[in-house]
């Protein structure tokens, strides 16, 4: 079997692609291995870490031939760039001063394919030579390490790489800044991963200073190489600061100047950092600054890094999961496992959920059948301290905030009313959704006025959305439990179906005053045309129902800065006789968690869950209405 290329136009392949895994198995059960037709030969090395279990290839470099032309030096180059290694053998492709002037680090423009213009006559007496490598522009990365998606069909790129002869022979003078990969190899030399910081106080909120109960660590995805030292590639991600998108709503514990001196990763599991330019004499602000750590570090090893310790210029302490639990990731999500809730649809009686039986009705009024003379109620959302809950009536007119106690006996006067007709269609409230602090948001779709509400302590307060497009609406929205990142779900006058927006909420104001507003507003997965249904899952992931165009509903998983995740595949029809009317997924860190909480589904009123990627009709579960978790 040939080995193709991932540009248009190849030269020579310098390097040896070692099938891993999964895929080595596959090729040869079929009785073909994939083996490159041309180039050097290269050490082949299997890796066998977690981190690698799904990779397709491992590429090894081979520094420039002697006597290239200036096309093999581009394709050269362009495959040493997703070299293993680091860039060293990069940089013997380009003359002197360019080597000393390229800085990898600045970023990386992900291209669809790298298209090489067509080859051209070089004569021995030529001095200099230009090539240009163009492709759709899918996406960069910044200098901060995040990904930012490129919207829209006309983003071709053409980038310009100029030669001259040096000591005899051809190198790359001029090239543009950062890195240029195709999407292939970016995906084989790149992962994405989680750091961690501190949620930004809230003055409306009492004592909301550093170090309160409502600071929790908030996931911030980067994509890091994949197997060059992703540890001390992370600590110095982190210590960098957030993202630019996310800097608003976030906080660090490093001061400006802190540096990654030393990372090691012992037989016991203990990852060993030590800082410079941070005096660690003050405990408190160690035990953050090693938290965060520990959390960034946890995500990268994937259950390989069991405790951390941080050393400084001065002091030193520990990390762990058994500490800070008040701060750590979905810490506002509530303690895990998460509970599980569903609306019977016969009587409307909300149950609590029990693996091996039915459960049973929650406490208060929500736990007793639907009665003539009480309004009939629709969609119902639980805080995720199981506390309260809030309840839509059945016409989307009136918004219920519940206690789940068993003295309620009625229900409390609505806290929220929409102005909407009786009766029409997609208008009124929709879309009821908890936060961690305690505050609920639902979204009014009246047509006069739309808006997006926060209800705190029984009182409503607008939000308002910067960064909509004219004639755009909110339809839905699912906020995480840290209070900070929201999920929009977006519809645009004129056009069919819906588009899936992130957002970032900011809170300000005083305790007796309090203010909220939504930026940052962002496309997540620009690809999907329709959006049904959304639900957190992990800190950092929502799970979407939704399609693209001219294709079936199916599950996708978006990270927070809009990329799709190409490790977990979802098949919506796999065992499900229809298509579902909703999903829930609970917002928590799996790789924590000895089992971690199913996807769950509800289809033509029955219950799924979702194991090892198929779906489970849930037994003992009456005819349901909905089927959901906290949140």
């Amino acid at each position: 079997m040939r080995r193709t290329s991932n540009r248009t136009e190849t030269g020579p392949a310098p390097r040896l692609v070692a099938v891993a895994g999964a895929v080595l198995g596959a090729l040869v059960a079929s009785g073909c291995a994939a083996m490159p037709d041309s180039g050097g030969i290269a050490k082949v090395e299997l890796s066998q870490g977690s981190a690698d279990k799904n990779l397709q290839a491992r590429v090894f470099p081979v520094a420039p031939a002697k006597g290239a032309k200036p096309r093999e030096l581009l394709t050269g180059f362009l495959d040493a760039v997703t070299a293993d290694e680091g860039y060293e053998t990069a940089r013997k492709y380009l003359t002197g001063h360019a080597a000393a002037t390229w800085n990898p680090d600045a970023g990386i423009q992900v291209l669809s394919a790298t298209q090489i213009a067509p080859d051209q006559v070089v004569n021995d007496k030529d001095t200099e030579y230009s090539e240009t490598v163009s492709g759709q522009l899918l996406a960069t990365v910044d200098e901060k390490r995040s990904y930012v998606m490129v919207a829209g069909p006309n983003n071709n790129k053409v980038l310009d790489f100029t030669f001259t002869r040096e000591d005899g022979e051809w190198r790359i003078a001029q090239l543009p800044a950062g890195v240029i990969m195709n999407e292939t190899n970016f995906r084989n030399s790149f992962r994405q991963v989680e750091r961690f910081f501190y949620t930004a106080p809230d003055p409306s909120v009492p004592g909301s200073g550093s170090g309160s109960g409502q600071e929790v660590l908030i996931a911030d995805p980067i994509y890091l190489r994949r197997r060059i030292d992703p540890l001390t590639a992370a600590a110095n991600a982190l210590v960098a600061g957030p993202s630019h998108w996310l800097a608003p709503v976030a906080r660090t514990a490093f001061p400006s100047g802190t540096t990654v001196d030393k990372v090691a990763l012992d037989d016991s599991r203990v990852a060993h950092v030590q800082l410079g330019g941070a005096d660690l004499g003050d405990a408190a602000a160690c035990r953050r600054m090693a938290t965060q750590l520990y959390y960034t570090f946890a995500d990268q090893g994937k259950g390989q890094v069991d405790r951390l310790e941080l050393k400084g210029q001065r002091g030193s302490c520990t990390a762990s999961r058994n500490d800070d639990q008040a701060v750590g990731p979905g810490a506002l999500a509530g303690r895990l496992p998460v509970q599980q809730y569903y609306q019977r649809a016969d009587n409307g009686v909300l149950m609590v959920a029990d693996e091996g039986r039915s459960g049973d009705p929650v406490p208060g009024v929500l736990g007793k059948p639907h009665t003539s003379g009480t309004p009939q109620l629709g969609t119902v959302a639980v805080s995720r301290d199981g506390s309260q809950a809030a309840a839509l009536s059945d016409d989307g007119h009136q918004l219920y905030s519940v206690p789940l106690a068993a003295g309620t006996a009625v229900l409390p006067e609505p806290v929220l009313s929409s102005p909407v007709k009786a009766g029409a269609k997609d208008d009124g409230l929709t879309s009821p959704t908890w936060d961690g602090r305690g505050d609920l948001w639902v979204v009014d779709r009246n047509p006069q006025a739309p808006r997006v509400v926060m209800v705190r302590g029984g009182k409503t307060y607008t939000v308002p959305v910067e960064g909509l497009l004219t004639g755009q609406t909110v339809q839905a929205v699912k906020i995480s439990s840290d209070g900070a990142r929201i999920a929009l779900v977006v519809k645009s006058l004129g056009v069919t179906g819906s588009s899936l927006e992130f957002g970032l909420v900011e809170h300000g104001g005083t305790p007796g005053a309090p203010t909220a507003r939504i930026t940052g507003v962002r496309p997540g997965a620009p690809s999907l045309t329709d959006v049904a249904s959304v639900s957190w899952t992990e800190t950092d992931q929502l799970l979407v129902l939704g399609k693209e165009a001219d294709r079936p509903q199916q599950l996708y998983y978006i990270s927070t800065d809009g990329s799709q995740s190409t490790d977990s595949q979802l098949q919506t029809g796999n065992g499900l006789p229809s298509s579902p009317q909703s999903i829930s997924a609970a917002e928590s860190r799996g790789y924590l968690l000895a089992q971690p909480s199913p996807v769950l589904a509800v289809a033509g009123g029955t219950v799924y869950r979702l194991v090892n990627n198929q779906w489970r009709e849930a037994q003992l579960v009456d005819k349901a209405r909905s089927y959901f978790y906290v949140g």
